[in-house]
């Protein structure tokens, strides 16, 4: 059997073969559950008003609710540890000060 034939034959196999093996990818829709902000602050401060602010435009536009987590303590730095351990699936979100807290490589998403 010549080389094209064998060839021919593989291809043929893996056109047939396609049908089968073959499935559109589709994305789940974004958010299909509450998103969670942590905010690194003290609940009624600055921080906390521009999360709620942000966090209501967000609602607007996702449609999806959106839960505010307030976490002042060690100057938010184990508010920002806690989205750090979080699945990284976009579903925990964290606002705070950055130039008093620690990050990481970790950190899935910042406002």
């Amino acid at each position: 059997m010549n080389s094209s034939r064998r060839n021919f034959l593989h291809l043929a196999a893996g056109a047939a073969a396609l049908p089968a093996v073959s499935r559109v990818a589709r994305a789940q829709g974004y958010p299909t559950r509450p998103i969670t902000m942590v905010v690194g602050a003290a609940a009624g401060g600055p921080t906390d008003t521009i999360g709620r602010i942000i966090t209501e435009r967000m609602r607007n536009a996702l449609g999806q609710t959106i839960v505010i987590e307030n976490n002042g303590a060690a100057a938010g730095s184990i508010a920002h540890g806690r989205v750090a351990r979080a699945a990284p699936d976009g579903y925990t979100l964290s606002l705070g000060h950055w130039g008093r807290t620690l990050s990481t490589s970790r950190l899935h998403a910042c406002v």
